[in-house]
């Protein structure tokens, strides 16, 4: 349990280390303007219509960094800062999200997987952490309890490892169509690249996280079973 913590521990002050570079990046590119001078809405927009989807609505939401796509309602999702600028930043998040309209509209497999698990993970994390605190604790009286948090866990880190193709795959593809329609140029591209690293890397942590726990409870039902 001791091990637990402490690996918890360090991949959060990991992940932190990250998210701080991601902001301090986002901060630092979303001062540089845009030579396009696009917004974000319009580069959102643009990369949508040259992909021949008409279904996908841009919106702004409140919040920063909160920008995202919803398969449901097909939306692409902005900040107010990315919906409005037009800087590096604004351009390389719009386009990025776009990204995962257009894995959406081409039915990339690994968007259709993760949006298969959705519900299933959405019910898992609500008790995980429950079940697995009451596995530890009954371990020798009711080590199914947590044989079962451990499958609940691998659910939520399953999804976590299949989020990072969808990630990356979408930056890639917003990354090749700025560089095709030159709305990033030159350094330009080069920084839009720098800040959607950044972005991947917070779920790259969120991955390792989630595996390295997984292993280290199952580690603790088998070193259990094998004294029993």
């Amino acid at each position: 349990m001791n091990s637990i913590f402490l690996v918890s521990l360090l991949f959060v002050g990991i992940s932190m280390l990250v998210s701080m570079v991601l902001k301090s990046k986002f901060a630092h590119y979303s001062q540089e303007p845009l030579s396009s001078g696009l917004t974000g809405r319009q580069v959102a927009e643009k990369m949508l219509r040259d992909n021949n989807i008409y279904d996908v609505t841009v919106t702004s939401v409140e919040g920063h960094l909160t920008d995202h796509y919803n398969p449901l309602d097909k939306t692409v999702n902005l900040s107010p800062e990315v919906y409005q600028g037009s800087s590096i930043a604004a351009a390389a998040v719009a386009a990025h999200e776009c990204g995962h309209a257009v894995q959406h509209a081409t039915a990339y497999r690994w968007l259709t997987m993760r949006s298969k698990l959705v519900p299933i993970v959405q019910f898992s994390s609500n008790i995980v952490q429950w079940v697995l605190l009451g596995g530890i604790l009954m371990i020798k009286v009711f080590p199914a309890l947590l044989l079962i948090g451990i499958f609940l866990f691998a659910m939520t880190t399953i999804f976590s490892l299949i989020t990072l193709p969808v990630e990356f795959d979408a930056s890639n593809r917003a990354l090749v169509w700025l560089n095709s329609t030159n709305i990033t140029r030159g350094q330009e591209h080069d920084k839009a690249k720098d800040a959607l690293k950044w972005a991947a890397m917070t779920y790259v942590v969120a991955a390792l996280a989630s595996l390295v726990t997984l292993v280290q409870y199952i580690f603790i039902f088998l070193g259990n079973r094998n004294r029993n």
